[in-house]
């Protein structure tokens, strides 16, 4: 059995995802200790590989001694079509091992995209002097996340994002569903594995079933089944938006969380998504954040502070991305929300990265969001 895999040095490697990064991860010798194979295949023309490098067997270390154990054999990227339920996979980003419950498919708007993709549904009005963006469809996953990874992450992604309102008189209360993610199709990395257990997490059994005759060998329990036709309005990604200011690309999910009645009025909760990352060379941090939220209600509320959660992350070639959840309520069923992260370089020279704006919509059936998860 693969023992702690994803280390510092294994997904310090896994950084970037483009084909450049895809192709030194399973074709070079990683010298922090993170992927080695050693399985001669064909060309495999979706991640652009030479020959001799489609499959390969990846391997894990250990912390305290660095033992290379294997993990799986890399499988080739699906450039068309999506991954089924089952599939294992590491985080291109993260490097952090996975398994896909199912997909969701939402509108991605890209506003690095010029011009803007034809045939596609127009974003909503509203977004406060932002060019117009078209919206075209993009395959996100549900995942759950190896437990055994994610100390190695935690730094850099959090592993308590997906949040939930507790059903109960405090409005304000939230619990979290541990090593449940969202990944974007291009972030997967397949790999197959001759275990029957091979993720950690507390609902990968309860959810998952071994099956041998299936390719990949895990189906859907109907336990996942029902618990994503119960939790759909809360768990739903419909919406996702992406800008690139000098380098460092914002990407930015809104959820709808349901509605609460608080001293005789209605509070609207949503959470929200974000994940920069660092497109280029140069070492930054970010220092500040600035938010103007706007209400239905007609209130228009700007925020500003240090940091984000708590952090300020420095985004390097080796570390590029950070992602992290936050949330934000309103007395109106709908807003908008944009801004800027202020950005400081080595030499201590600031600029300004814009956050794309986004609508906060709750057009979903309002019954109570869940208290929990049962079976």
């Amino acid at each position: 059995m693969a023992a702690n895999a994803v280390r510092r040095g294994l997904w310090s490697s896994f950084c970037k995802y483009n084909q450049k990064q895809t192709h030194r991860l399973l074709s070079a010798v990683d010298a922090n200790g993170g992927c080695y194979v050693y399985r001669p295949r064909l060309q495999c023309r979706a991640c652009g590989l030479t020959a001799g490098v489609q499959q390969r067997r990846l391997m894990s270390s250990r912390p305290e001694g660095k033992i290379l154990e294997t993990v799986g054999v890399f499988e080739a990227v699906k450039q068309h079509g999506k991954y089924e339920t089952g599939q294992l996979f590491l985080h291109s980003v993260f490097g952090y091992r996975g398994i896909v419950l199912f997909p969701w498919h939402a509108r991605l708007y890209d506003r690095d995209i010029t011009p803007p993709m034809p045939d596609s549904k127009p974003e909503p009005s509203g977004t406060h002097g932002s060019k117009e963006v078209k919206g075209k469809t993009h395959t996100y996953y549900q995942v759950l996340i190896d437990t055994r990874d994610c100390p190695y992450i935690s730094q850099r992604s959090q592993t308590e994002a997906v949040t939930f309102l507790a059903n109960h008189d405090d409005s304000r209360a939230l619990y979290a569903i541990p090593g449940l993610d969202y990944v974007s199709h291009e972030d997967i990395l397949p790999y197959n594995s001759t275990e029957q257990i091979p993720i950690q997490h507390e609902l990968f059994e309860r959810f998952l079933l071994f099956n041998p005759s299936k390719t990949p060998p895990f189906t859907a329990r109907d336990t996942l089944k029902a618990w994503q036709e119960k939790n759909h309005p809360w768990l739903e990604l419909s919406d996702v938006h992406r800008e690139t200011t000098e380098n460092i690309r914002v990407t930015v999910i809104p959820f709808y969380m349901g509605m609460r009645e608080a001293q005789n009025s209605h509070v609207y909760w949503w959470r929200y998504c974000i994940r920069l990352e660092n497109m280029g060379s140069e070492v930054v941090q970010l220092r500040e954040r600035h938010w103007r939220i706007f209400s239905l209600s007609g209130t228009l509320e700007t925020v500003r502070g240090r940091g984000v959660v708590g952090r300020e992350p420095v985004l390097s070639k080796e570390q590029p991305a950070f992602q992290y959840s936050s949330h934000v309520s309103l007395q109106a069923p709908s807003g908008h929300m944009w801004g800027t992260f202020r950005i400081e370089r080595t030499d201590g020279s600031h600029f300004d990265v814009r956050i794309p704006p986004f609508s906060l919509e709750s057009n979903k059936d309002d019954k109570a969001p869940p208290a929990g998860y049962t079976f």
